[in-house]
């Protein structure tokens, strides 16, 4: 899956940790990794918790395959490790 935000200002900071307890951070307001349908539905009700629905956004996108995804980089490599097909 991959997650992508935009949110004030004070709120980036707390978005990011919690997307990261489930994620890997790998650009700005970018996450990316696997979870279960469980985590998937933590992940949203914590993110529910420190964004405010009426100024901020967060997309989810859910690859169902690996076999559909190919991911290329240009530039420089930012966040953590996130993996690579």
């Amino acid at each position: 899956m991959i997650l992508v935000y935009d949110v004030a200002v004070e709120r980036v900071a707390k978005v990011l940790k919690v997307g990261r307890r489930y994620l890997t951070w790998v650009q700005n307001s970018v996450l990316e990794g696997e979870l279960t349908g469980a985590q998937l539905e933590r992940l949203k009700a914590e993110l529910r918790d420190v964004m405010d629905e009426e100024e901020d956004s967060v997309l989810i996108y859910v690859l169902r395959s690996e076999r559909w995804l190919e991911r290329q980089e240009l530039g420089k490599r930012k966040g953590g490790l996130g993996w690579v097909v």
